[in-house]
């Protein structure tokens, strides 16, 4: 209030504080109704965002484990972990997430795996960049041609080097073509 009536004081205006005030209210009212909302929470998986309350499973050996999203983290046995962390650790082998973890989707019945909804947003973004807009429906059939820019010249590559190199034109040392620990009991 003291900042204000100072504010008031520096720039001459002969406004009564208290309809000062009224004002920025109304004004902040105003503002805040048409404002944007906030953006989802949730975990942004590279090209794929799981929402908050998106469940993760993943199938190994028979047996399902869960991790499920919680604001901004995807927390598995207490701890937030990565996908990938997830999809290895429950298998205690280097696993491949996008096709080891299946998601389920908060308000979803069903399970997919994420690979396939990864290739899901591929496609959906391909078809929406190929659909005509409504303007250009509308506009007219003799349109002149849109400006491409051409790409700049790259020079092919250089050709591959397939000298032999040192010492792999020199006779074999071994007695036999094949070591006895690369046959398989003949």
């Amino acid at each position: 209030m003291l900042a204000l009536m100072e504010r008031l004081r520096e720039t001459g205006a002969s406004i009564d504080p208290a309809e000062a005030i009224d004002a920025a209210i109304r004004h902040w009212l105003a503002t805040s109704a048409h404002a944007p909302d906030a953006a989802p929470r949730g975990y942004q998986w590279k090209t794929l965002f799981l929402p908050d309350g998106t469940w993760l499973r993943m199938a190994y050996r028979g047996d399902h484990e869960y991790a499920i999203v919680e604001g901004d983290r995807i927390m598995y046995k207490g701890r937030a972990i990565s996908p990938n962390q997830f999809a290895s650790g429950y298998a205690d082998s280097v696993r491949n997430a996008w096709q080891d973890i299946s998601i389920r989707m908060p308000g979803e019945k069903h399970w997919k795996l994420a690979g396939v909804r990864r290739r899901e947003l591929v496609r959906a973004a391909a078809a929406a960049a190929a659909a005509p807009t409504p303007a250009a429906a509308s506009a007219p059939a003799i349109a002149p041609p849109p400006l491409v820019a051409s790409a700049p010249c790259v020079a092919p590559p250089l050709p591959r080097n397939t000298d032999p190199g040192q010492g792999w034109t020199e006779p074999e040392r071994r007695k036999f073509r094949f070591r006895l620990e690369d046959v398989a009991f003949n």
